[in-house]
């Protein structure tokens, strides 16, 4: 087995190589002077199973494109089987046709990973479940939950609610609510565009607890700090948000430096940098990962990573 790197996220890369003991293989990853990304595998991997890590974070165009062209030379160069290990996938929120003449992206980069030489996937918490659907290929799909739930235990917080910050999310949150031993309620909204929310219901008993937010990805920050306005404004005491992928461009940032959120509490599936201003609680899920990188190389089971008291953490 030998595990290889994109630029898009290498501190996470070289984190789960650490968990199971191996180095990161090497390989150069340049550009010509025109743009076009430039590969090169610098040691033999003829036979071997290779594990391909790269987040599509933004520059999410570049970082797709340098999967492709790095699977491209390990599958030329004789590797016998490439997973493609992405513990953010990108464009995953374009999953449908809900409007006219618009494409389904998370499928076309389905298709994409397989035309470059993807084997199998192994991806983290998916915008939506149906994706793995997308591939003919086998996909494991992991969850940043089993660390989540141990971070916010030690915290032991009383008169805990969690809350779905929409309607899409509910699965999720209720799988946090059985775990944790909480309440469980919904902010149901309607959406005016890609950045903005138009209007907000609370569904469930929010006054006098602790509330814990939890989504998948966030970006602008609109749905969280939107969210957490009304939940104060409903009698809420702590605002925690919990979420998979924080990518934060600089409205979102602005906004939660805003907000009535006290923690935001994530995970390193995209490469951030240091942010001010705002409490920002980054956990690991290299171990997870690496362990998962692990089963599939020697064929044991990855679903029981995520079983806690007798069921599923989704």
């Amino acid at each position: 087995m030998k595990i290889f790197a994109g630029t898009s996220n290498l501190p996470l890369a070289k984190s789960i190589c650490s968990s199971i003991g191996l180095e990161l293989g090497k390989c150069t990853v340049s550009s010509f002077p025109d743009g076009e990304t430039f590969v090169k595998i610098e040691e033999n991997v003829r036979g071997e199973d290779v594990f391909l890590i790269q987040s599509t974070s933004p520059p999410s165009n570049h970082h797709l494109m340098e999967m492709f062209i790095l699977m491209d030379a390990l599958r030329r160069a004789s590797a016998s089987r490439i997973t493609a290990v992405l513990p953010f996938y990108g464009y995953a929120r374009q999953d449908r046709k809900d409007q006219p003449r618009v494409p389904i992206t998370a499928k076309l980069v389905a298709n994409l990973l397989v035309a470059a030489g993807a084997n199998r996937v192994l991806a983290m918490d998916l915008h939506a479940q149906q994706i793995q659907g997308f591939f003919d290929i086998p996909v494991d799909h992991l969850y940043a939950a089993p660390v989540m739930y141990d971070y916010i235990k030690q915290k032991q917080l009383s008169d805990l609610v969690v809350v779905s910050p929409d309607v899409g999310g509910l699965k999720m949150a209720h799988a946090y609510s059985q775990v944790l031993g909480a309440g469980l309620a919904i902010v149901a909204k309607r959406r005016k565009n890609a950045t903005e929310i138009e209007s907000m219901t609370v569904i469930g008993e929010i006054k006098g607890n602790n509330i814990l937010m939890v989504d998948d990805l966030t970006e602008t920050a609109g749905t969280l700090t939107t969210a957490s306005a009304l939940l104060k404004k409903e009698g809420a005491k702590t605002i925690y948000a919990c979420v998979s992928h924080a990518i934060l461009n600089d409205l979102g940032i602005e906004r939660l430096r805003k907000s009535n959120i006290d923690e935001l509490i994530t995970t390193d599936t995209v490469l951030r940098p240091a942010i001010e201003g705002v409490n920002i609680t980054t956990l690991s899920v290299a171990g997870l990962l690496g362990e998962a990188i692990k089963r599939i190389n020697c064929n044991s089971s990855v679903t029981s990573l995520f079983e806690f008291k007798g069921g599923r953490t989704s």
